[in-house]
């Protein structure tokens, strides 16, 4: 038999239950350029047991019949991109703000982890699990982690952080930093300190340039 005070318990537990559910997991952090560096944990990097396979990429997530870079494709197209079959974007119009370039056809296209797998590796998620880094490398849950740009600039980037890589575009390199800040803080991802010296010097030409993140739960 169920006592009062038990069910008294119980009701109390199921008013609250909606109040935790509508709640945030976590809340969107906004900081200027140059304080949100000084957030990002500063440590030593390692690659040991690196594999690009370790991050599975351009999944399905939500079961609507385009992975990932279809979805970046679409939703970074200034028009309305051309769709076949079950989602092949086959056309549309990108800009490249890496390098300043407009494409018009898909297949000159990479889509660009901001800050790359590799680089995500050395910087903490070698000690995650295979869920949140597949989480990671699938983000559309900001427009700052993947990017459409052109296959050269991205393969010219590769696994490099701004230590010793910026986009050839001199005016992206603000947004660039911004991008790459956020997207650290987002997953809590360490930097090095060439990385956090390269940053600090770009965040002393940008201005009033904010970095906007919610951390990834």
């Amino acid at each position: 038999m169920i006592t009062k005070s038990l069910r008294g318990l119980a009701a109390a537990a199921l008013a609250i239950l909606p109040l935790l559910s509508a709640a945030p997991a976590q809340a969107a952090v906004a900081l200027p350029l140059a304080d949100a560096i000084q957030e990002l944990p500063l440590a030593a990097e390692s690659r040991e047991g690196y594999q690009r396979t370790s991050f599975k990429h351009w999944v399905d997530a939500d079961k609507d019949s385009c992975n990932t870079r279809m979805e970046v494709l679409i939703a970074e197209s200034r028009v309305d991109p051309t769709i076949e079959g079950a989602c092949k974007v086959t056309a549309g119009e990108w800009y490249s703000y890496y390098d300043g370039v407009t494409l018009t056809a898909p297949g000159g296209l990479d889509i660009d982890h901001m800050v790359p797998l590799a680089e995500a590796w050395d910087s903490g998620a070698s000690g995650w699990t295979a869920a949140r880094r597949e989480a990671y490398a699938n983000d559309l849950g900001s427009e700052r982690s993947l990017v459409a740009v052109t296959a050269r600039s991205n393969r010219s980037k590769s696994d490099q952080d701004p230590s010793t890589w910026l986009p050839p575009l001199a005016d992206a390199r603000c947004t660039y930093a911004t991008d790459w800040v956020s997207t650290k803080l987002r997953w809590g991802l360490s930097v090095d300190e060439a990385e956090a010296d390269a940053l600090a010097v770009l965040a002393e030409g940008c201005g009033q340039e904010t970095v906007e993140y919610e951390p990834a739960v």
